[in-house]
């Protein structure tokens, strides 16, 4: 779940609803380093991207993720709350059980607020679509100048499928894939298609 882009400090995973974890603006070293142990080493399997939902947390590297804690932890001593910091601490959340999705989308808020970024504020619509529902949700991806952003279509797919429009979400993937050079996320958004395909025949 890496972007090196620092205009785009975080990013959705590819037509699934689930933030990705990247480092984006400058803050601490600390951040910069909690934020790097929390990447999952089970993100793939045969070549497929596996939603972080759907992963074995069992394949986690348990050792990884305690080591980050506790860098984020110092650095939230140290009173740093830069973008590297904000994001090493949503990436914490991502790993509990049960998530806290109304404290994601604040720190996405408080992100959105020293970046201006538009892909964080999509990925704080994909924090609301869990507190407030899809609808909600897209409603705030409405306004995003983020057109040629394949995870932006692919959060609309995603959106649009939950509330029952799968031919509107289907035409989304479809996007997102063209705008894709990703191959195991190439293979996710083909999955997510002949799904919506399926479901537009039977209605």
């Amino acid at each position: 779940m890496s972007d090196t882009d620092g205009e785009r400090p975080s990013r959705p995973h590819a037509a699934s609803l689930e933030p990705a974890l990247v480092i984006g603006l400058g803050a601490s070293a600390g951040g910069i380093t909690a934020l790097k142990h929390f990447f999952s080493n089970a993100r793939h399997d045969s070549g497929v991207l596996v939603a972080l939902d759907e992963q074995d947390r069992a394949r986690w590297d348990k050792d990884q993720l305690a080591e980050g804690r506790a860098w984020l932890a110092r650095a939230v001593a140290r009173r740093s709350l830069g973008p590297y910091v904000i994001q090493a601490a949503i990436g914490d959340l991502h790993t509990r059980q049960p998530r806290d999705w109304a404290q994601i989308a604040v720190l996405y808020e408080l992100l959105h607020q020293q970046t201006k970024s538009p892909v964080v504020a999509l990925n704080r619509a994909v924090a609301v679509a869990e507190t407030d529902g899809p609808q909600a949700a897209l409603t705030l991806l409405d306004d995003l100048p983020l057109e040629s952003y394949p995870y932006y279509h692919s959060t609309r797919g995603e959106l649009l499928r939950r509330i029952g429009r799968p031919a509107d979400a289907r035409a989304a993937f479809a996007r997102a894939l063209e705008l894709t050079h990703s191959d195991p996320e190439r293979r996710l958004l083909e999955r997510r298609i002949a799904e919506t395909t399926e479901a537009t025949r039977e209605r």
